[in-house]
Order: C-alpha cells, then sequence, then structure tokens
C-alpha cells in the first residue's frame, strides 16, 4: 500500500510539474504595423520597383561556362528567375516583395507583404512580427533607389568571396 501511496504521490508531483511548465505565457510581442498619412518625403516611394542592377565590390565568375569571365556586374550572370524581383509599395503604408513571380518555370517564388515607412532615406518593413531597416540611396530624380548588403558568394569554382553588393531598384512606368 505505501508503495502504491508512493507511486500515486510522484504521479500527482510530475503532473503538477508538467501543469506547471504549462503555464507560461508564449504569446509574442509583435512590432506595430505602419499606418498614418505619408509624410512628404514618403511620396516618393509608393509604386513598382523592379531589380535592374546588382554589383558586387568584387569581380565574381558566376557564369559555369568553362572560361573565366569575373565581373562586378552580378546582375548580367545571374538567371532570368535571379532577377525577377520587385517591390510594390501602397500609399495605405502597405508593400509586397515578389520574387520569381514573372518569369516561366521559377522554382524560387517568394511574395512576402507587410507595412512600410521611409524616413531620412531609410526603409523599415515591418513583416511577420519583425522589423528590418535598409539604408537606401535615390537616384537624384528618384527614379530608382539603391542598398549595400555584405555577402559571402560562391563563384563558378565553388570558391568563397565576400564582398558588399549594391541592389538598384527601379520606378516602374504606371
Amino acid at each position: 500500500m505505501k508503495r502504491k501511496f508512493m507511486f500515486l504521490l510522484t504521479a500527482v508531483l510530475c503532473n503538477g510539474l508538467f501543469l506547471a511548465c504549462n503555464d507560461t505565457d508564449d504569446t509574442i510581442e509583435c512590432i506595430e504595423d505602419f499606418s498614418g498619412v505619408l509624410a512628404s518625403a514618403e511620396e516618393k516611394l509608393p509604386g513598382d520597383w523592379m531589380l535592374t542592377a546588382m554589383t558586387a565590390d568584387t569581380e565574381i565568375d558566376l557564369t559555369d561556362d568553362e572560361t573565366a569571365n569575373p565581373s562586378k556586374d552580378l546582375f548580367a550572370q545571374y538567371e532570368d528567375c535571379q532577377k525577377d524581383a520587385s517591390y510594390s509599395f501602397g500609399t495605405n503604408r502597405t508593400y509586397v516583395y515578389r520574387q520569381a513571380q514573372n518569369t516561366a518555370d521559377c522554382t524560387n517564388q517568394v511574395t512576402l507583404g507587410g507595412t512600410w515607412q521611409l524616413s531620412d532615406d531609410t526603409l523599415r518593413l515591418v513583416t511577420d512580427c519583425n522589423l528590418s531597416s535598409i539604408a537606401l540611396t535615390f537616384a537624384e530624380d528618384d527614379s530608382a533607389f539603391m542598398f549595400t548588403n555584405s555577402f559571402n558568394i560562391a563563384d563558378a569554382e565553388g570558391k568563397t568571396i565576400q564582398t558588399n553588393v549594391t541592389f538598384t531598384y527601379t520606378l516602374t512606368v504606371q
């Protein structure tokens, strides 16, 4: 009887521990979506922007054509599916990023969306509770924006090269 009691007591204590562990608050605090009227400096962003250039600081050969032909122009070396990228920014502060949506037979299709804010040429994007900030440089006539990130890129021979890559997005005619 004493043994059954100890088993029952152990079972009750263990059950209490499991229940106590489940009482934690697992809610995620999301960053609030951006909202409100656009500031005058933000009015240059609404519209559709297509990826039109990718330039590296270092020459890299991405083409597996058995010819050593490194170039800083990564865009020219990429396949159509990799070049097919765009942002659509709405006047209601929503945005959609699309990759490989307009080219046939692409397997790397991506669609992301959320809200945006532009302040001091820093683009802030809220997507699925995450905030990212991207420093933009605009063309003098605001027809394109650029941003630069550091990447490790594998060349055609498999050698990893660390370089800064500048992405250029150009406003499409509406």
